[in-house]
């Protein structure tokens, strides 16, 4: 009990979200930082604090963090703006604002910092978002009187993820389904192993200056696991194997669409390296690793039954 007020950065979304109810499980006392409050709409039941700001404000941010035992940064990108090494969002999300943090900590004597990252983070990496997340890494534990932790997850998986929702939507929408990167290899973890992670290191003396990977029991090709979430959805699509040129064909296109694409070119220089890990989980996080079979059928289902219901809604209102 020794780190009882947590603060969150990106603590609205979905591994905030799982992260900020485990912590008020836990007794602890927590604030959530968002820059709108209706975005954290959906945490206002739970006896925590939405705070409404600009993280990227020096004297916001100290405000912030003032008086906890410990600040958790969760914020992130999988898009942005291209550049060398990274454009402007990566810049901003990945390198600034894990360097605003670890100083504002510093200022107000804030002594922990849990920062979340990305398997394969590497400053010379193969993308953007990989090299800009190597960077926050090292903005992240540049703090000589921060204890700070970083955790380094493969993809994750649970209710509400935009990862099997997704394949499962298009496998629900679409007949055929071409397919980017089918033998590129995932460890996904499961949304509530991620939590019991960084609750096991809030208070391990041990996991100070530590990077932490994180992976589930299994390791997929993305071919696999868009077949597997149509199967839990009971549907059959077919899967064409697109070669790299066309792939990158596909992500440029997606690129020039209004709203959030759904995959660019740096998205597949991310996949260009596995996102498995390079050992067993560490033996201090205490984790046994859910597997995608014991879960995901189960809100694959939900999520199928919703959206179906939603088009009959929509048809009935006509």
């Amino acid at each position: 009990m020794r780190h009882q007020s947590i603060a969150l950065i990106g603590g609205s979304g979905f591994i905030g979200t799982h992260l900020s109810n485990a912590l008020v499980a836990a007794g602890k006392n927590v604030r959530v930082a968002t820059r709108r409050r209706s975005r954290a709409a959906h945490l206002t039941l739970l006896p925590l604090d939405v705070i409404e700001l600009d993280v990227f404000d020096p004297v916001e941010l100290a405000r912030f963090v003032e008086g906890a035992d410990a600040v958790v940064n969760l914020a992130g990108t999988l898009h942005g703006r291209r550049g060398v090494p990274y454009g402007p969002e990566f810049a901003k999300l990945h390198v600034e604002l894990p360097a605003r943090i670890a100083a504002a900590c510093e200022g107000k004597g804030v002594h922990r910092f849990i920062h979340l990252s990305a398997l394969n983070a590497d400053s010379n990496g193969p993308s953007m978002y990989l090299r800009s997340k190597g960077d926050g890494e090292k903005a992240a534990l540049a703090a000589a009187q921060l204890a700070t932790t970083v955790f380094r997850p493969s993809v994750v998986f649970g209710p509400e993820d935009r990862f099997l929702n997704t394949f499962a939507a298009l496998a629900r929408w679409f007949p055929v389904l071409p397919l980017a990167k089918p033998d590129a290899k995932f460890q996904p973890i499961y949304v509530g192993d991620v939590v019991k992670a960084i609750l096991a290191t809030l208070d391990l003396d041990a996991a100070h200056g530590r990077i932490y990977e994180l992976g589930g029991p299994a390791v997929y090709t993305l071919e696999a696991l868009v077949r597997m979430c149509a199967e839990m959805i009971d549907r059959h699509p077919r899967i064409v194997r697109l070669p790299d040129a066309l792939a990158y064909m596909q992500a440029l296109t997606f690129e020039t669409l209004p709203g959030e694409p759904l995959i660019t070119r740096d998205n597949l220089d991310s996949m260009s390296r596995d996102a498995i890990m390079t050992g067993p989980l560490a033996a201090e996080l205490n984790l046994e690793p859910v597997a995608i079979e014991a879960v995901a059928p189960a809100y694959l289902s939900d999520a199928s039954l919703r959206s179906r219901f939603s088009a009959f809604r929509a048809t009935a209102g006509r």
